[in-house]
């Protein structure tokens, strides 16, 4: 069959897509990836098809608006103007997006289309096309769940106004949807249509069971398939360098924020540096997207900087992460056994350091926004010190590493 698997977000929203890809490459179907441009390079060098979601979303997130609303310090009035004309901005970049699916799916007519939430024409292409889209979340609490919010509110208000927000967010997500029909000129499409598509078409949650339960209560188009990685260790090999630094450690913290930016990276690595150094914490250090930076000046001996450091060979070697909490930092991070605290920086963040922190693999985390050295360093002390954290934590990743969803995941997506 041929597959259109597509995505809008930064690098982890598409790294389980990605995983998906493969898993469906090899089983013979043909792939066609449709992800925002600066992602190109991720579907190419698996030599597959790519189709291009424009530069203008990422742009946007690491514009000084953008890293502003990630993690910049300020009034919570200030976040909500920050988000207001991020809203703004990305009405626009949606109706483009919104044409350029369009466009794709009339160009290549795909057996099955695998979508992001984002991603919004795919639900008006099922109404035409019924059982052939399948929405996949990366992300636990789009759909009601008992004793939460929608994963947007990231709370407990008690049942009557936790069920409000996922009837708030379903309302806005229809919303978007029928104006992306009405930008495409669509004729005939009725909210019932969008309604129905949403409730009836195939969902799959790639979260581990570990970390969250599919409800007994949920329509059995709703399922949990586990987390889904791909080996990104392929063209990568460590320096000489980073392989001496391992050898002089035996108890090393990595400290990443992926994809994540904010407006003081250089003032956010000091705070951190400046407590590991204090306590004489070795850690390795990736700034990757620009959250973090590497200073001109500091101890060699006990950091090692990499622009970037594929997580399935470094988690091993590693007693822990502190990380920004996206999911598949977070599923990789436990799977492997580390101790974990978070520094959750939007949205879906805040829950993961919730189910960390219930686990018992960390400590509470701390918004990325609120951070000082004050009250980081006991949360980094208490990482690494409390030896709990550490037996829980690979309980948690042998029962990980035992999930095996492949051929469930693939018998979903194509029966």
């Amino acid at each position: 069959m041929i597959v259109l698997i597509t995505s809008i977000g930064t690098r982890g929203d598409m790294e389980p897509f990605l995983a998906i890809g493969e898993i469906l490459k090899k089983r013979g179907h043909e792939i066609v990836y449709q992800f925002p441009e600066q992602f190109r390079k991720l579907a190419e060098e698996s030599g597959t098809k790519f189709a291009s979601l424009g530069t203008e979303f990422i742009d946007m997130l690491e514009s000084d608006l953008g890293r502003f609303a990630l993690g910049g310090r300020g009034s919570t009035w200030r976040k909500i103007f920050a988000y207001i004309k991020l809203a703004k901005l990305q009405s626009r970049n949606n109706r483009l997006m919104v044409e350029r699916q369009y466009n794709t799916v009339c160009e290549l007519k795909p057996d099955r289309i695998v979508h992001h939430g984002k991603v919004m024409y795919p639900v008006i292409w099922e109404i035409d096309n019924p059982g052939k889209t399948v929405f996949v979340s990366p992300v636990p609490y789009l759909h009601y769940v008992k004793g939460h919010t929608h994963l947007a509110f990231h709370s407990n208000y008690g049942e009557f106004f936790n069920k409000l927000t996922f009837k708030l967010s379903n309302w806005g997500l229809k919303k978007a949807i029928m104006m992306a029909a009405k930008c495409l000129n669509l004729k005939g499409i009725t909210r019932r249509q969008v309604n129905d598509a949403l409730e009836n078409h195939k969902s799959i949650y790639t979260v581990s069971p570990q970390l969250f339960t599919r409800p007994g209560y949920w329509k059995e188009n709703l399922t949990v398939m586990s987390y889904h990685e791909r080996d990104k260790t392929t063209n990568w090999q460590p320096g000489d360098k980073l392989l001496k630094f391992l050898e002089m450690h035996s108890k090393i913290i990595l400290v990443t924020f992926g994809s994540m930016t904010n407006p003081e990276p250089e003032r956010k690595t000091k705070i951190i540096l400046n407590i590991l150094k204090r306590n004489n914490i070795p850690a390795i250090i990736n700034t990757s997207s620009g959250g973090l930076t590497e200073p001109e000046s500091y101890d060699r001996n006990l950091f090692h900087f990499v622009s970037g450091i594929p997580y399935d060979w470094v988690f091993p070697k590693m007693y822990g992460v502190i990380h920004h909490g996206g999911s598949g930092t977070t599923h990789m991070a436990l799977k492997n056994g580390c101790v974990s605290l978070i520094i959750p920086h939007i949205i879906d963040q805040f829950i993961w350091n919730q189910i960390a922190y219930e686990k018992g693999v960390g400590p509470m985390g701390i918004s990325i926004s609120k951070i000082n050295e004050q009250n980081l360093e006991p949360k980094i002390l208490e990482l690494v010190n409390n030896t709990s954290f550490k037996r829980d934590a690979m309980l948690l990743g042998e029962k990980m590493k035992r999930e095996d969803f492949e051929e469930k995941l693939h018998h979903e997506i194509m029966k």
